[in-house]
């Protein structure tokens, strides 16, 4: 099995199984416990999910899923992330969308999660975007009793730039271990952005959700998901290799920082192809090939 360590203490497994359109899946408890146990037999036991996805359901699907065979449980670690308040029938007192870090709604938002997804403990959550309103010790003091309770057991963020990241880390106990920010070969903003190099530098590997850019890769809808998909099909002809998305995971797997893709599928041959992209070699032109294709433009 691959596996990859996020801290010393914590293994997840070298792809994500991304439950952020589970809902949309419409597979029944049964149906969904036989997809995780392929996944985890497949190596893929990480499992991705967020409080708000499914308008607050999906975690709640996969809970009932859970429950069918308590067992699996031990097999597999959680992710989830809170801090986001979306505008919903099932919270009619929201006004505007906003987002809440405060120790309260972190605390009822674990215990809501735990609740749902039908378990004792969160392996990882992760804040699910970096807030202008926001206390990091109010934060930190939140983390630390989850901690100390036993709900969770390791702490991320989602979205945050660097000096975000670094501010809330300077403030915690236990440091954070992950950031998820979205990278696909569409998606280069943080390689822009010096997260990529602060990935590099501080041993953090990110996890990429969409890397396949919601589809827009593999059925591109305008002129650059044109490029990247001529690009990607060519480097597929020359490697060999029988499908694109194979490659799109090829490009995120050999690229140092150790990017750790999010495979959002209820289809079990995409979880096949993520997984057997991580031992194929792909050459820095070719790599550089997918990237300029992306840019529009040669490097300087």
């Amino acid at each position: 099995m691959h596996k990859l360590n996020l801290s010393k203490d914590f293994e997840i497994s070298r792809v994500i199984h991304g439950h952020w359109r589970l809902k949309d899946w419409n597979l029944s408890s049964q149906d969904l416990l036989k997809l995780t146990q392929q996944a985890v037999d497949l190596g893929i036991t990480t499992c991705d999910h967020a409080d708000i996805y499914g308008d607050h359901e999906c975690e709640k699907l996969f809970g009932n899923a859970l429950i069918l065979n308590k067992s699996l449980r031990k097999d597999i670690q959680i992710i989830t992330k809170c801090g986001i308040k979306l505008l919903s029938e099932k919270y009619p007192e929201r006004r505007i969308k906003h987002y809440d870090y405060s120790y309260k709604h972190i605390i009822w938002s674990v215990e809501n999660s735990l609740k749902n997804l039908n378990t004792d403990y969160i392996d990882l959550l992760l804040l699910h975007r970096p807030a202008p309103f926001f206390d990091p010790y109010e934060v930190a003091r939140a983390f630390f009793d989850l901690k100390q309770s036993g709900k969770v057991l390791h702490f991320g963020v989602s979205n945050f730039n660097p000096l975000q990241f670094e501010m809330l880390n300077s403030c915690l106990n236990d440091k954070l271990v992950t950031n998820q920010v979205e990278i696909s070969p569409y998606r280069l903003e943080h390689f822009e952005n010096g997260n990529i190099d602060f990935f590099l530098r501080e041993g953090i590997k990110p996890l990429a959700w969409s890397p396949l850019a919601g589809g827009n890769l593999l059925n591109p809808t305008d002129d650059k998901g044109k490029r990247i998909n001529q690009a990607l099909n060519e480097v597929a002809n020359e490697l060999n290799i029988d499908s694109i998305d194979k490659v799109i995971y090829s490009w995120l797997f050999n690229h140092p920082a150790q990017i750790v893709p999010i495979a959002g599928t209820s289809k079990i041959g995409r979880l096949k192809s993520a997984i057997e992209a991580i031992t194929l070699e792909m050459p820095t032109e070719l790599w550089y090939k997918i990237f300029t294709a992306s840019t529009g433009s040669e490097m300087p």
